[in-house]
C-alpha cells in the first residue's frame, strides 16, 4: 500500500528530471524550434510555425535589423518576434534578453 502510493511520486519525479536534462542538453536553436512549434508559448494560442511551417519565410530575418510587420516598423528581430507573439499569436511579450527569446532568435537565425 505505501509503495503504491510511493510509486506516482517518484514516477513523476524521474520523468521531471528526465525532460530537463533532456532540455539541457539541446542547444539554443533546438529549444528555439520547441518554442516555435508551441502555440501556447508566451501565452498564445497558434504556433510561430501556422504562419511560418519549418521557418519558411525567415531565411534572411537573422541578418535584418528592420522588419515591417503589420504595417509597423520593428527595429530587430526580437522587436519583430514579440510583434508576431502578440498581433498573429495572442500572447503577450517576452523579456528580450530572457532564455526563451535568445533561444527563439537562435532558431530563426539558425534558417538561414
Amino acid at each position: 500500500m505505501v509503495a503504491g502510493k510511493l510509486f506516482l511520486p517518484v514516477i513523476l519525479v524521474v520523468g521531471l528530471s528526465m525532460a530537463v536534462a533532456l532540455a539541457a542538453g539541446q542547444t539554443p536553436a533546438e529549444r528555439g524550434k520547441v518554442l516555435f512549434d508551441d502555440p501556447g508559448f508566451a501565452g498564445g494560442t497558434t504556433p510561430c510555425s501556422a504562419c511560418h511551417p519549418d521557418g519558411r519565410g525567415l531565411e534572411d530575418s537573422g541578418e535584418k535589423n528592420q522588419f515591417n510587420i503589420g504595417g509597423k516598423t520593428q527595429n530587430s528581430l526580437e522587436e519583430a518576434v514579440n510583434y508576431c507573439i502578440v498581433a498573429a499569436n495572442g500572447g503577450k511579450e517576452i523579456p528580450v534578453d530572457s532564455s526563451g527569446m535568445k533561444d527563439m532568435v537562435a532558431y530563426i537565425k539558425s534558417l538561414q
